[in-house]
């Protein structure tokens, strides 16, 4: 079974209480479909089901190996490294978020 290696990277322990959405996304104006929080930065990026992945991009640019979801329901981890996805029970609350522009209309 795969196990990450990388726990020792975790700074973000608590998760923050609201965000706006994909910090890159809003500063250049696109949508994102879901979020994620960088566990060693608190960089909050879009998934790679959004146009412009910036969460995976975040990884390969600062060597960050681990990311959360933020949505609603959502406490899953994911080793961008190891390729492996799991519950870090050492991760507490939840975040508001806004509606995704993507699903705007459906």
């Amino acid at each position: 079974m795969a196990t990450c290696t990388h726990l020792d990277q975790i700074t973000v322990f608590e998760l923050p209480e609201s965000v706006p959405g994909c910090e890159d996304c809003l500063r250049t104006g696109d949508a994102w479909l879901h979020l994620r929080i960088c566990l060693a930065c608190g960089h909050v990026g879009c998934c790679d089901d959004s146009p412009n992945k910036h969460a995976t991009a975040h990884a390969h640019q600062s060597s960050h190996a681990l990311i959360r979801s933020l949505e609603p329901g959502e406490d899953w981890s994911w080793c961008y490294v190891d390729e492996v996805a799991m519950i870090i029970p050492d991760i507490h609350g939840q975040t508001r978020i806004p509606p995704s522009p993507m699903m705007a209309g459906w």
